[in-house]
């Protein structure tokens, strides 16, 4: 067991122990076993994770023009940035030193450390140069989307407003996204040759980063959802992070099909 604390007081709890609705006549589905647990959150993923949404689809077939490009790159930083501060809030109520150790790690790979490596941070700041965006442009927040920073910001709010468990469960969309993380390797290669190479170093970064962050992730949510209360918690939070990531693109679509720049 993790040694993370769970508040087993009262029954039908979420959100610090505000009651989690439900709909007349409606029950909790009876407790998973972990493997059929975990077969529920992929199908969470495969049925909205952003992989699907249309300016995905049309970045991976190379059907974004220059400045869609760019704009995604640019609002989607404002999400990257808010990652370490997400998993700060995160770090803060776990109450077991070991998983503090490895959480904090999440920071460091997004931040940098001492020990010269820069970060995801500064490598998403790279691909945005590679792609011809100048640093303070990317570093200007006050130019982001309204729904990007709306959808991260609720993102951040989410985690810091609820349990350690729903928190942590939020994160697990990283069971998919080492996929997604490939496709747009390939895509960017073969479809926009003029983002130069050192952009890319971000992606192939978390092509390793991810994977273990989710192992992580996700053996605190199994030791740890034992009722069918923190199951669907965790159900819950996941379909949360898929709506966060999939309004961000929303935004930034509606963006460029409003610009003639981005057409």
């Amino acid at each position: 067991m993790s040694g993370n604390q769970i508040d087993t007081s009262k029954p039908d709890c979420d959100r610090d122990n505000a009651p989690i609705e439900k709909s007349p006549g409606c029950s909790f589905l009876p407790v998973q076993t972990p493997d059929d647990f975990v077969k529920q959150l992929k199908e969470i993923g495969a049925k909205k994770y952003h992989d699907k949404h249309p300016l995905h689809l049309r970045l991976h077939a190379g059907k974004l023009g220059a400045d869609e490009v760019r704009t995604w790159i640019k609002n989607r930083f404002y999400y990257q940035s808010q990652i370490p501060i997400k998993d700060a809030v995160v770090l803060s109520k776990l109450t077991n030193r070991e998983d503090r150790r490895i959480w904090i790690q999440r920071i460091k790979d997004h931040d940098g450390d001492d020990t010269g490596e820069p970060g995801g941070i500064e490598a998403w700041l790279c691909l945005g140069e590679a792609a011809g965006i100048g640093r303070s442009q990317m570093l200007d927040s006050n130019s982001i989307l309204p729904g990007v920073r709306f959808a991260v910001d609720a993102y951040v709010n989410f985690c810091r407003n609820n349990s350690w468990l729903e928190a942590v469960a939020s994160s697990l969309t990283e069971m998919f996204s080492p996929t997604l993380i490939s496709d747009r390797m390939v895509a960017m290669r073969e479809h926009y040759p003029w983002i130069a190479e050192s952009g890319l170093k971000y992606f192939s970064k978390r092509l390793t980063q991810a994977p273990a962050d989710c192992d992580h992730a996700l053996r605190l949510v199994l030791e740890n959802a034992r009722t069918p209360e923190h199951q669907e918690q965790v159900r819950r939070s996941l379909s949360f992070k898929c709506d966060v990531l999939w309004s961000l693109l929303d935004a930034i679509e509606l963006h460029c099909n409003r610009e003639k720049g981005c057409n």
